[in-house]
């Protein structure tokens, strides 16, 4: 896992509508990026749909979300329209951004031994800076813990 303080990567990905993504597009607002193994699968489709049923509160903070797989650009434009998902998927087919991140590289699965993506979120600060960083994370209700997280129910809107 990358640290606290760390520069976050820069990356140039193709999100589901074939248009490039930059970590650099997002400088000087908050961005979470979140790694999912395979799109449509249980497990991501829960993640992904609690992003986007709390996209409007991350927004109404000036946070961005991103979810990078190794899924092609048409499983991931596929797997955005199947769920309404209103934020970028971006499409990282040989896992060269998920390394830059650690969150790619051997898994087991069934017995079978394969390279493949860790289901792992960072906060990117204004500053391209990572500010939070979590590993290994349960899907369900993640977005809620990252939320909170960001915005303390403390703070007057």
């Amino acid at each position: 896992m990358l640290d606290v303080g760390d520069e976050a990567p820069e990356f140039e990905l193709q999100n589901q509508h074939g248009e490039t993504v930059r970590r650099s597009d997002f400088e000087g607002q908050r961005l979470v990026v979140y790694f999912y193994p395979r799109a449509n699968t249980d497990g991501c489709t829960t993640e992904a749909c609690g992003f986007n049923d709390t996209l409007p509160q991350f927004e109404a903070h000036d946070v961005a979300v991103v979810g990078i797989s190794d899924d092609p650009v048409d499983d991931i434009a596929d797997f955005a329209a199947d769920y309404d998902l209103e934020f970028d998927l971006l499409s990282d087919e040989f896992g060269e951004v998920a390394t830059l991140y650690d969150s790619y590289g051997e898994k087991q699965m069934f017995g079978n031994t394969f390279d493949g993506v860790f289901r792992n979120t960072y906060v990117v600060g204004p500053d391209g800076r990572i500010e939070a960083a979590y590993e290994g994370v349960s899907p369900d209700g993640h977005a809620d813990t990252v939320l909170a997280d960001l915005v303390p129910a403390d703070v007057t809107h």
